[in-house]
């Protein structure tokens, strides 16, 4: 195990994790005594559009995989329209290897609810809601709480802090459905309707929830709002980049020493955070890993020192995306892991459009008959053929993510899937896989 240096040490910037250690962190005592609820009062004093230009100065960008900008997005809310305006918070964490919203919640909810509470008196919302994924019991178990002891201390309801601002804040647990990550599918089944993504424009922004204006925000991207009110947008930008301001929790999974959450600036390496995680796991040499995600291409070890930023990342071919780093060593075969991403992607298809539903089904059925030794070389030419009909011309990016695994570990490591077929490689699947499979 390797012992990190200061110059790297230096690199972690815990601010939305500074608190998660502390005793009884979840409860609002705690979190009072630690700067809590301090940016809520100070927001309160100034006037809606003044939080949102600061969130634009901020550089703030969505840390739910997109990246948009966060204050750009609360500023094409339309003001004076007569219309509610709704806050959403998608807390629908269920991507393979994605794990950063929910230890949030867990650890500090009230971060969150704070958050919520600045972000609807900006775009003057006066209801809100936090959409959390199904099987997640815990964390929308200590949320619940913290939204009751928000209520209880009067952060929530009515004339909040004799402010006179008012807000609802409803806590709604969805179905487990990966589809609902997607904002607009979110917002259906928040209606009470499958969860299937909606055709736009119309954008939630003026046709979201209930056809009213809603902004729809990630986990991290709220809860990075409080600390934003009190430190200033200088401050905020003084960590990361230029383009991507701020620090950013990266989860790191799979073959390293100490798997964890490590908060860090963005621009930070691989390299860096593998030294912060004490190293690959004794007789592991890293192989490939995603940097957001299993929608996000893969990236190999000659990418250790990618910036990992929005920049940095796409520049490399790949999508910052939700910066859950899964690491694969040597011992693992990108061919079988792109075939365990496959069949989420194929099992979680809404179905809706004919690409992501066939083209992800076909797919599976093609890397069962490779990894069962029976694979040929045109199998390669019909998945790269399938991944062309599905990006770009899916109804969502559910069906662009399922071929981010497919087109990267064949760039990178086709004689692996030519070792399966040409039968250097013992196959991974028996033949019983291969009898109705579907």
């Amino acid at each position: 195990m390797t012992t990190p240096r200061p110059e790297t040490l230096a690199k972690l910037t815990p601010v939305l994790t500074k608190r998660w250690l502390s005793p009884d962190a979840w409860r609002i005592g705690t979190y009072e005594q630690l700067d809590g609820y301090a940016a809520l009062r100070k927001a309160l004093k100034a006037h809606p559009d003044d939080l949102i230009q600061l969130i634009k100065d901020s550089g703030l960008r969505g840390r739910g995989g997109a990246g948009f900008p966060t204050g750009l997005k609360w500023g094409f809310i339309p003001q004076g329209d007569g219309k509610p305006h709704y806050l959403v918070v998608n807390a629908d964490e269920g991507e393979p290897g994605t794990c950063k919203d929910l230890p949030l919640m867990t650890h500090d909810p009230h971060a969150l609810v704070e958050g919520v509470i600045i972000a609807s008196y900006a775009i003057r919302a006066a209801r809100a809601y936090i959409y959390i994924r199904g099987e997640a019991v815990h964390a929308a178990r200590r949320l619940r709480n913290a939204v009751q002891e928000a209520y209880d201390k009067g952060y929530l309801g009515r004339n909040i802090l004799r402010s006179g601002y008012d807000l609802e804040l409803v806590v709604h647990s969805g179905a487990g459905a990966y589809i609902c990550g997607e904002e607009t599918a979110l917002l259906d089944s928040l209606e009470g309707f499958r969860g299937q993504p909606r055709l736009r424009p119309p954008f939630p922004a003026t046709h979201g929830l209930y056809a009213s204006p809603t902004v729809v925000n990630n986990v991290g991207t709220i809860a990075s709002v409080p600390p934003i009110v009190l430190g200033g947008a200088d401050w905020w930008k003084s960590m990361g980049t230029e383009k991507s301001s701020g620090p950013m929790i990266y989860s790191l999974s799979g073959r390293v020493a100490n798997p964890g959450q490590y908060e860090c600036s963005m621009g930070v390496t691989l390299r860096e955070l593998l030294e912060l995680a004490g190293g690959m796991q004794p007789g592991h040499n890293l192989r490939f890993w995603t940097p957001g995600g299993s929608s996000t291409p893969l990236l190999a070890a000659e990418h250790l020192d990618v910036p990992l930023d929005f920049e940095g990342v796409a520049a490399a071919g790949s999508i910052l995306g939700t910066t859950a780093t899964q690491i694969f060593s040597d011992q693992d075969c990108p061919v079988y892991a792109t075939y365990r991403w496959l069949e989420f992607y194929h099992h979680e298809s809404c179905g809706k459009c004919t690409p992501c539903r066939e083209g992800n089904y076909w797919m599976v059925r093609v890397y069962r008959r490779i990894l069962a030794g029976q694979g040929t070389h045109e199998d390669l030419d019909t998945l790269l053929d399938t991944c062309d009909n599905i990006l770009g011309r899916s109804f969502c990016g559910l069906g662009d993510g399922a071929t981010s695994s497919v087109t990267s570990s064949l760039q990178y490591f086709k004689q692996d899937y030519l070792d399966y077929i040409e039968g250097r490689t013992a196959p991974k699947l028996s033949e019983k896989t291969l009898v109705g499979a579907h």
